[in-house]
This record gives structure tokens, sequence and C-alpha cells, in this order.
């Protein structure tokens, strides 16, 4: 016959898939009663209308079913604001409800000397360039290859970031806490999430700092290996911003073949320099368009990423055909912007993927 004691056993196993942690260690499993082959029991949410619950339903139900269970039967509930204010302070020290408070990491510990993050901002002269193209399709590539990834969207004026990953789900806020949004396995965290309607954002620049901070402390990231911040383009606050609050960045570098988006996107380069952040190398976006008989078109010129790449001592890590992927919104895993990882532009960013992991040494998660 089940026992409490194996279901429970066999919970720790089951995680809420956004905190990232076993549902007994967060008590959200309670009222445990066994008939027989016969289980019932309550999953207490975060939140009323947790935007998983299904996901959460499926794993507690195949799990006790690979106890031999025959009937599981679950009733959801919600935490009290208490129990909410609880779990984020829990959160926010960094420890679980029976972790010694000794062993904690504070929730900002990803932005200490100590902490094994990578950050990679990823920046370019001027917009229209493909940045957040390619900010969103190496994070997706990172991520494929078994890494722990993040992105935070930090084109305050022009985020894109949830609309080309097609994420239409808003972030979970536990008390003062707030939970990204993951997808494709990368956990994305963007103002557009706070906007209304796509309204103008119109702040200055201490305002946009404020904003970018609090991406940092009130936002529980988890463990990650890469942080990629999606810049926006030129030298202003936020790319000042991100160089004083974020000394150990480093940067990749986004530009045309054309030779003026590159000579404007030196500059990026340059401020990158001048604060002591190392250059990744850059990548070369729209660099050809090939035509349905295989021949290769260069719309934007040539040359234009390889002379950047030399003007700034650094490496040219990709050049990226013009191209769309070929995504259809039946699909279930739709979006608009991110490349399959057998098309020939994904397996492109498979590659600087790559080395981007070879340059930087994080090892495999």
């Amino acid at each position: 016959m089940i026992t409490k004691e194996q279901v429970l056993e066999a919970l720790r196993d089951v995680h809420d898939p956004e905190i990232n942690r076993s549902l007994v260690e967060l008590n959200m499993i309670r009222n445990i009663k066994i008939e027989g082959n016969r289980v019932r029991l309550d999953v207490i949410l975060t939140i009323v209308g947790c935007p998983l619950k299904a996901k959460i339903e499926e794993d507690v139900i195949n799990a006790i079913k690979a106890l031999g269970a025959e009937d599981v039967e679950i009733r959801f509930g919600s935490m009290t604001d208490e129990e909410r204010a609880a779990l984020s302070a829990q959160l926010r020290s960094g420890h679980a409800p029976n972790q010694p408070p000794g062993q904690a990491q504070p929730l900002n510990a990803i932005l200490a000397e100590a902490s094994k993050t990578t950050f990679i901002a990823v920046t370019s002269g001027k917009g229209g360039v493909g940045k957040s193209t390619v900010t969103v399709n190496l994070a997706v590539a990172l991520a494929r290859m078994g890494k722990k990834v993040g992105i935070i969207d930090a084109d305050i004026y022009g985020f894109s970031v949830p609309d080309m990953m097609n994420i239409v789900q808003r972030p979970t806020v536990i008390g003062e806490l707030i939970l990204p949004v993951e997808k494709f396995g990368v956990k994305v965290m963007s103002m557009g999430f706070f906007v209304e309607d796509n309204s103008p954002i119109i702040w200055r620049g201490p305002m946009l700092g404020k904003m970018l901070r609090n991406f940092f402390s009130e936002v529980h990231w988890g463990e990650l290996d890469y942080l990629i911040l999606d810049l926006p383009p030129g030298t202003g606050d936020m790319a000042l911003d991100v160089h004083t609050m974020i000394p150990q960045s480093k940067e990749i570098v986004v530009t045309t073949p054309h030779a003026t988006a590159a000579f404007v996107a030196a500059r990026a380069g340059a401020m990158a320099i001048r604060t002591n952040h190392e250059i990744l190398g850059v990548v070369e976006n729209m660099a050809w368009y090939e035509a349905k008989d295989g021949t290769k078109e260069y719309l934007f010129g040539r040359g234009g990423g390889a002379k950047l790449a030399e003007q700034l001592a650094c490496e040219l890590l990709a050049q990226i055909p013009l191209g769309q992927p070929e995504n259809h919104p039946a699909e279930p895993e739709y979006s608009p912007s991110v490349y399959k990882a057998d098309s020939s532009i994904g397996k492109l960013y498979t590659e600087l993927a790559q080395r981007v992991v070879e340059k930087t040494g994080v090892n495999a998660s």
C-alpha cells in the first residue's frame, strides 16, 4: 500500500516551474489522503490563476502514478497573503524554508564579484541592425546546449523581446518578488511586461537606471550561467548604467555589412573599451541574402563586420544572413523570431553560442 511518506518523497522531485524548487520544500503539498490505490491531496499554488497550473498538475499526477496509484485527485488552492510574504522573504534571502540561513545566497548575489553568472551585453551603434534578434537567438542556442540562461530586455523604449519570443504570459509576483517568464528554456524580464497596449515610455535617465536595478534586485533569477542584456542602441544613459553596475560584463557588438553602420557601431565598442569591458567579438547581421538558386546577394554591402572587428581588435564571431524563421502560428512552440535548431540560420546561431562558450569558459550545466 502507498504511504504518505512515499508520496512526499516522490513529489520532492516535482518542482514549481517558475521558482524551480520542490513543491514539498515550498510546503505546497498538503492534506494527503490515501484509500487503497487512490490518492487525494491539496496543491497550494503561489497565486490564484497560476499560469503553469496545468504543468504542475501533470507532473504531480505522473509522479504519484509512478508509485502504483490508479487514481489521483488534486484540489488546488492558493497561498494566503502571509504565506506569500514569507515565501518572498525566503526567496529574497536565498534560502528555502528548511535551509539553514548560513547557506543562504541573497537575491542580488548575481551581481556580486563571486557570482558565477557571465553577463553579456549585446549592443550596437544604431537601431535596426537586428540586435534583439541576435540576443534572442543566442540565448535560445545557449539554452539548447544545456546552459541556464536569462535575458534582460534593457531596451526600455524599444522593448521587443517578449513579442519576438511570442511570450503572452506576464511575470508572477509573489509579495515584492518578481518571477521572470520562461520560454524556450530562457528566463526573460522586459519592460514590455509592465506596459499596457504598447504605450510609449516617457522617462528620464535616472528612472531608466532605477528600472534596470529593479530587474536585478526584485527579480528571482535563480542560478544562471549567462545573463544576456539587450541594450538600447547607442551610448546613452542605459549603456552607461550597465557599464557602471556590471563592471564584469562582456560585450557583443552587432552591425550590418554597411560601412556606415559599422562606423557608428564602433562608438559602442569604444565605450566598452574605455570602461574596461571585454569585447567578445562582432556579429555581422544581414550579411547577405541567399536567393532560391543558392547565390548570395549582398544587399547591404560587404566587409563592415570584418572592418569593425579589426578596428576593435576583436574577433568576427558570426555572419548571419538576412532571413525569416519558417515558423507557423499553429505550432506549439511558435515564435516569430526564433530560428529552429536544424535550420540553416539556426545552425549558425548554434556555432555562435559554441564560440561564446569557448571564449567565456563556462562549463556545461
